[in-house]
């Protein structure tokens, strides 16, 4: 018996479904270009995408939120611009 619930529950958290919550987020890429510097970590080149964010409560649009993001191109590490 418990190996059978056990296996269950497993396979419902592994199943890959994406279940919408209350209060949720979609993030959707509006563009990339070329960004100034070199990754730290390989030298390589370092893209800045444009990231909208919408949220969302009860699938009703709350609101978007515009961040930048900045990538390398060669490592696909996320990097964070140091002030």
């Amino acid at each position: 018996m418990g190996n059978g619930e056990g296996s269950e529950s497993s396979e419902d958290r592994n199943s890959g479904v994406k279940k919408k919550g209350i209060f949720d987020g979609e993030e959707r890429e509006l563009g990339r270009r070329e960004a100034i510097g070199a990754c730290p970590y390989c030298s390589g080149k370092v893209a800045a995408t444009v990231v909208e964010r919408r949220l969302t409560l009860c699938f009703i649009p709350v609101g978007s939120v515009l961040k930048q993001r900045y990538i390398c191109t060669s490592c696909s590490k996320k990097l964070e611009l140091l002030l």
